[in-house]
């Protein structure tokens, strides 16, 4: 009996209103009740690349700029800037009245402590520093930047969660050790002492938050202000039990709703499902520092019998098609950058032949390959369990290794042979804007062991991302996109497994939610 049929005959939906009451505490209308979609292990954005990180991030830090829908930068924190030198200075000053949770002000010396941290780690940032000469505070309010030449996507770069502004003292931390210390200036403080991994996290608004007067409400840019008291996300793995407290009214949203639950959410008067403004694209991310996959001849013989039908459907279904796409390269289709130069490598024949033809040719010598496998992240449970068939089927040596998403997150950051705590393939997505184009895309990035987890080598990907930065018209940036993901699937960095729309769900009564992200401080009852 396969999930669904199990779900659908166990009474696991229909019998909802059966399963054991949750003990939350009633809503108010200063409560906001939510399930996040896993557990929020990390908790510094400039340290992970978590989506959940970065959603916490968005409440508890402000940002030099926000992103409008459009997902073009707006002011922030800063009050106003001034571009001189043939725009290669920038003084940006901050505008009045931001403090930090602990009651100090914010001051130009917090702000270049953070976005130096931010441009040691994050790909977008080490861009953004390989043209700055100098990054100074002028004086109590100024930040001044000196590039070496003009860098059109910098206030692009200093608008993301990774960005985050956090106090001097902490954001000097190595960046090679996550700050555990949560002291932002956001709308929302993180309440340290009810935090539960595993459970709970507790939010609670900071009433000496200044928001901006200026500009409307858009995705993380204009005022944020908050309309709640307290946020409490609430862990619940099972995703049964989650949508049970959600029609019980024992909370007031969930992050992600799988495919099963759709049609008995649909009927739900008191209930309405939220479509993702972008989707994620799922990808099988090998480790390069290590055999055999540090061989390219390995990596292409994956991909030569990879479906990324069998990934899609094994993930969410096959019900639901208009929620996911099984002919996905590197960039989201349907937006401007996205082709199909390539893509026969994937979309073609599968071909076990050539596959084991290249799996000999590349020396393979019959070594374990440590799949990490997070059972308590669905979709990436699915993608573990097909690959692991997948490599049987090769003649592949498979050691599954099983854990919560809290340790998967740890291990997959390790460098270390496979056999000494490392691992061999892991499972992700890249969400929302990564997809777009090559400025937040970790995952075409080959800067090594400076890349993101993986890690490959691949100075033309360099090269070309470099040059779509400086491109003068949106034709020449569609052909070096083109190009990138030509170097993908020739070089397999990743492999893309199919694109993926997210599924929220919300009780009725809450107005403006904003999905992308997501983000709370625009929430409120209606």
């Amino acid at each position: 009996m396969d999930r669904r049929t199990f779900i659908l005959s166990s009474g696991v939906v229909t019998g909802l209103a059966q399963l054991p009451s949750l003990s939350f505490a009633q809503a108010g209308k200063s409560l906001l009740r939510w399930v996040p979609e896993t557990d929020l292990a990390l908790l510094d954005p400039m340290f992970t690349t978590a989506t959940i990180t970065a959603c916490h991030a968005l409440q508890v830090f402000d940002t030099l700029y926000g992103l409008d829908e459009n997902y073009q930068p707006q002011l922030q924190m800063v009050g106003s800037q001034t571009l001189e030198n043939n725009d290669l200075t920038w003084k940006l000053t901050l505008r009045d009245g931001l403090k930090f949770h602990d009651g100090s002000p914010v001051t130009s010396k917090d702000i270049v402590a953070s976005i130096t941290r931010f441009g040691k780690r994050n790909p977008l940032g080490q861009t953004l520093f390989g043209l700055i000469s100098e990054l100074k505070a002028i004086n109590e309010k100024t930040v001044e930047i000196n590039l070496s030449k003009p860098f059109p996507l910098l206030k692009y770069s200093l608008a993301g969660a990774s960005a985050s502004i956090m106090p001097e003292r902490l954001a000097k931390t190595p960046d090679n050790v996550p700050v555990k210390e949560m002291i932002g200036s956001g709308p929302y403080r993180f309440i340290a002492d009810k935090w539960v991994s595993g459970s709970q996290v507790v939010y609670e608004k900071f009433t000496d938050y200044v928001p901006r007067t200026e500009g409307a409400v858009s995705n993380t840019a204009g005022p944020k202000i908050a309309h709640v008291t307290e946020i409490k996300w609430q862990v619940i793995n099972d995703r049964a039990t989650a949508v049970a407290a959600l029609q019980n009214n024992e909370v007031d949203g969930i992050e992600s709703i799988d495919n099963d639950f759709i049609p008995i959410l649909r009927k739900d008067p008191a209930i309405t499902l939220i479509k993702s403004p972008l989707p994620a694209i799922s990808i099988m991310r090998f480790n390069h520092l290590h055999p055999p996959f540090d061989n390219v001849l390995m990596r292409r013989a994956i991909l030569a019998v990879v479906n990324q039908t069998e990934y899609m459907t094994a993930a969410n279904g096959s019900d639901f098609p208009e929620f996911w796409s099984d002919q996905v390269g590197v960039w989201v289709p349907g937006t401007p950058m996205a082709t199909k130069a390539g893509l026969e490598k994937l979309t073609g024949k599968r071909d076990f032949g050539l596959a084991r033809s290249l799996i000999k040719e590349s020396g393979y010598k019959g070594e374990p390959l440590v799949l990490l496998d997070p059972v308590d992240s669905p979709k990436y449970h699915a993608a573990a369990l097909v690959t692991a068939d997948l490599f049987k089927k090769l003649g592949l040596k498979v050691d599954l290794r099983s854990m919560d998403w809290g340790s998967y997150l740890q291990r997959r950051n390790s460098q270390e042979p496979p056999a000494s705590g490392g691992w061999h393939v892991g499972f992700t997505a890249m969400t929302g804007t990564s997809n777009l184009d090559p400025t937040n895309n970790l995952g075409i990035r080959g800067t090594g062991k400076q890349a993101w987890f993986g890690w490959p080598t691949n100075p033309t990907i360099e090269k070309l991302r470099t040059a779509w930065f400086y491109a003068p018209t949106l034709e020449q940036r569609k052909a070096l996109c083109q190009d990138i993901q030509l170097q993908v699937l020739d070089q397999v960095p990743y492999i893309p497994l199919g694109a993926a729309y997210n599924l929220m769900a919300l009780r009725k009564g809450w107005v403006n939610f904003q999905a992308q992200g997501p983000v709370f401080y625009t929430m409120r009852q209606g």
